[in-house]
């Protein structure tokens, strides 16, 4: 249960004073982190969390979310990031799927806001044991009175998606999982300890966890943390860090690419990813152009890890071919052969595959099938490949293209949003009678959700829009309101 915190004592021994963590204009070394984490460690003792205990951390890209989880990996317990910026609905729901023994946030406005778990009757909010405040922090730790959930496999770490229907997904991870994964992207990006990682995606979801703070734990290299996702201030830190690994995303490379300062960045083999959603070729060429940096499109899932990824950086269509250690196959939706060329099914079996899930995800994936459908979306057969809904096609040389969905996910900012929640969440609104949204594509802008609502009454965009940000994550709220009269 301690596999993070064991990396960090390798890394210490071997690098020492060497920078860990690199945050505006401080830093840790690796000893330096390691003590901070082994202080925070007696902190959470102090108060009574044990092995194997859930606990959530809600925070952002800051130097506390990486020692705290650490701190949580030395004690054995179970962590669970969690997006701050959560909306209280979503929240309420992400926190009844994983009842926490703990919760670590930074103030919210209100203390009654954390009081939303349920007691084992489902009726009254529990309260929490003790809620104090973290040494020489603002952070916040509630503890509760939960016994220690159990499921069937043992796991390290629980980390939210959403499902088919909208309702959060907690991909349960076990050492195995964590081990594969993080092996899976040190080697895809030969990451090593002379590596300098700008961290600006959120650790708090699968695809900066998995593709910055792993393979750093794995061997020592250096993060640079960034919560303030600025193009200008981005570039500035690739330029003068000379930055060579940065996990990113169509939308951020397609605001870097409008800077006027934007010029070519001198470092030696870099390795710029693109995940989340579809990587546009225009942007990818522009970057190309103004950074002289090539940016290669990967694929990854919160239940699989890394996928593929498109190494030489030469096609940006596909998300390149199946990195070592994962399996990749393509079927018709009732387990049928698939013609090289043609659209199929994407199954995926590794070690990094998790096979459970915590929530109302368990509903839909244990229900029963009807037709020739074999496995759910998001579920395993008996040989241990997972169904993970994305649809696509193999070229000869083998190079992946995705091309959609199975159900109705899509993705924003690369997390996932299902445009019927947000259907839902709109046609909840008293004023309301129909809505339907679907995906908008800006080469600056990148993917945003766009609404289509017929009102009942009069209504304005902002009060819909209001009623949303209330209720579901920020990029999940529409960007814009078309009023109509039919749909």
């Amino acid at each position: 249960m301690t596999l993070l915190y064991d990396w960090l004592k390798t890394a210490a021994k071997a690098q020492g004073n060497a920078k860990a963590l690199v945050y505006r204009d401080n830093y840790l070394s690796w000893r330096g982190l390691l003590h901070r984490v082994d202080r925070r460690a007696q902190e959470f003792k102090g108060m009574n969390i044990q092995e194997g205990e859930w606990v959530g951390l809600m925070l952002g890209n800051v130097p506390d979310f990486v020692i705290l989880a650490l701190a949580l990996s030395r004690l054995g317990c179970v962590v669970i990031p969690i997006d701050p910026t959560t909306g209280a609905r979503e929240l309420e729901l992400v926190l009844a799927a994983a009842p926490l023994r703990a919760l670590i946030t930074r103030p919210r406005g209100s203390e009654g806001g954390l009081g939303v778990q349920k007691d084992e009757d489902d009726e009254e909010p529990a309260v929490p044991e003790i809620r104090r405040r973290l040494q020489g922090t603002l952070l916040t730790c509630s503890v509760f009175k939960r016994p220690t959930p159990e499921i069937d496999s043992d796991p390290a770490m629980i980390m939210f998606t959403s499902d088919s229907l909208g309702d959060p997904k907690g991909v349960v991870r076990t050492l195995e999982n964590l081990e594969a994964i993080a092996d899976n992207s040190t080697a895809a990006l030969s990451i090593d300890k002379g590596s300098r990682v700008l961290t600006v995606v959120p650790l708090f979801h699968a695809y900066g966890w998995d593709c910055s703070l792993m393979p750093i734990l794995r061997t020592g290299a250096t993060m640079f943390l960034e919560e303030e996702v600025s193009s200008r201030r981005v570039a500035k830190i690739l330029r003068e860090q000379k930055i060579d690994v940065l996990p990113g995303t169509p939308t951020m490379y397609g605001e870097l690419n409008q800077l006027p300062t934007a010029k070519p960045l001198k470092v030696e083999n870099p390795r710029f990813l693109s995940g989340g959603s579809k990587l546009d070729i225009a942007i990818a060429d522009e970057f190309a152009e103004k950074y002289a940096v090539k940016v290669m499109s990967c694929y990854h899932t919160t239940e699989t890890g890394m996928v593929s990824l498109d190494g030489t950086a030469k096609y940006p269509k596909t998300v390149g071919k199946t990195i070592e250690g994962v399996e990749l196959k393509l079927t018709t939706a009732d387990g049928g052969k698939v013609a090289t060329g043609k659209e199929g099914v994407v199954w995926i079996k590794a070690p990094s595959v998790s096979g459970e899930a915590v929530g109302p995800y368990e509903q839909v994936a244990d229900a029963k099938q009807t037709g020739k459908v074999r496995v759910p979306v998001g579920g395993l057969d008996k040989d241990g490949w997972m169904r993970v809904g994305d649809t696509a096609k193999l070229d000869r040389g083998a190079k992946l293209t995705l091309l959609g969905r199975e159900d109705d996910l899509v993705k924003v900012e690369g997390k996932r949003v299902a445009l019927g929640e947000v259907e839902g969440c709109l046609e909840s609104f008293p004023k309301v009678k129909e809505a339907e949204v679907r995906l908008d594509t800006d080469p600056v802008s990148g993917t945003v959700v766009i609404a289509k609502v017929v009102t009942r009454s009069e209504c304005e965009a902002e009060e819909l829009i209001d009623h949303c940000a209330r209720n579901l994550a920020p990029y999940k709220v529409p960007r814009r309101i078309e009023f109509c009269d039919s749909i």
